[in-house]
């Protein structure tokens, strides 16, 4: 496998992940569904969850542009990969592991959605070290 094909899959994969995270937030705001979110944070504890939810949905919307662009990738996907941990923690690892078939609603989606996440996250992170791990 060579540098540029490597680079390409990886930056299919950061393509599909965005689209997958936009398409997300934009089902949330068509069905009406930011302030149901809402609700449903605050019935488990989190103050201000409308606006934490309007938070989260609109992170989706802008950010996921930027995550396909291949701009700030770390950063904004730790922070994606931290939205839905939080989800797995809320909503899915109570379902169980399977989404469909054995399961409904459980976390294998989002479990691959992080993977995904935080290969890219490793993948563009800044160097502090040169290659070979050599301390200056």
């Amino acid at each position: 496998m060579t540098t540029t094909s490597a680079r390409q899959g990886l930056a299919f994969i950061r393509c599909v992940l965005a689209a997958l995270i936009f398409v997300h937030g934009v089902a949330r705001v068509l069905a009406d569904g930011v302030v149901p979110f809402g609700g449903f944070l605050e019935a488990r504890g989190f103050p201000l969850g409308v606006a934490l939810a309007w938070a989260v949905t609109l992170f989706e919307l802008l950010a996921a542009p930027l995550l396909a662009w291949g701009r700030w990738v770390t950063p904004l996907a730790l922070v994606f990969s931290g939205i839905y941990a939080c989800g797995i923690w809320l909503v899915h690892a109570p379902a169980g592991w399977f989404v469909v078939g054995l399961g409904r609603n459980g976390a294998e989606y989002s479990v691959l959605l992080i993977a995904g996440l935080l290969a890219n996250a490793w993948a563009h992170r800044r160097r502090i070290l040169p290659h070979d791990g050599a301390v200056p």
